[in-house]
């Protein structure tokens, strides 16, 4: 089947509310009205408003970084899914490495927040991946079937076709290190084919996942043109609109 292709743009922790309008403005000339592929940005939270603004009623969708999987309450400085939604939202990365890393989300966490998005209407786009040290020991798959059967623990097959993975080798976000069109293919075809195991191989087929890792204009057209690969969560490049519209011409092409 075919799956459309998803452009996701996680700006981190970057740009202000005049640099992120500016921005997202300039993206949105750059897709213009075209429909075969799917564009998010992921600005930070503080700027949500402002890049839903600047994308009201055209194509470019926005998301959020993270989300509290809980209702509204007593905890500070958190924001849920309703929030999300409420300043146009369609769109929410979890579980992404460096939230792995640096602010010890686990598996668990991470399901939580993956049924909290879905319950709140939001799009969600979990990350997995593996280390250097992993990879060396020939740990990948081990540990991307972890991530994945942990990060999706209780969801089923209705719910599952409309989620979306990214897989994104930790070593290669950032670092100008990329893994090769052959590496990423192999892994989005073992999640693929683990997907296809725990839910149903035409459940499978309708998830899309994506590819993370220092994706840039010079290697997106080879990537996306792999069969498994259905997508990019872009970082430092979905920052420079050049570099942005050129890895979305690529998922076009």
């Amino acid at each position: 089947m075919s799956r459309r292709i998803l452009i996701a743009g996680n700006w981190k922790m970057n740009t202000r509310a005049a640099s992120a309008a500016a921005l997202a403005k300039c993206i949105v000339d750059a897709v213009g009205n075209s429909s075969s592929v799917e564009v998010a940005l992921c600005p930070p939270a503080v700027y949500l408003h402002v890049v839903a603004e600047a994308t009201a009623g055209t194509p470019v969708e926005v998301g959020a970084q993270n989300l509290y999987p809980s209702d509204d309450g007593a905890f500070t400085g958190e924001l849920n899914a309703a929030m999300l939604t409420d300043v146009g939202c369609r769109f929410v990365i979890l579980g992404h490495s460096e939230r792995r890393q640096l602010m010890g989300e686990t598996d668990a966490d991470v399901s939580k927040k993956l049924h909290a998005a879905l319950a709140g209407n939001l799009v969600p786009i979990v990350c997995v991946g593996e280390t250097l040290d992993q990879r060396e020991a020939n740990e990948t798959e081990s540990v991307i079937e972890t991530q994945v059967r942990g990060s999706l623990e209780g969801l089923d097959e209705v719910r599952a076709a409309g989620i979306v993975i990214a897989y994104e080798p930790v070593w290669a976000i950032g670092t100008g290190k990329t893994a090769s069109k052959e590496q990423a293919e192999a892994v989005h075809a073992f999640i693929r084919e683990l997907l296809s195991q725990m839910f149903s191989p035409s459940v499978a087929e309708q998830i899309r996942i994506q590819y993370g890792g220092s994706v840039k204009p010079n290697n997106a057209e080879e990537l996306l043109a792999q069969p498994n690969i259905d997508g990019a969560l872009v970082g430092g490049a979905s920052l420079k609109v050049e570099d942005f519209a050129a890895i979305i011409a690529a998922g076009q092409n």
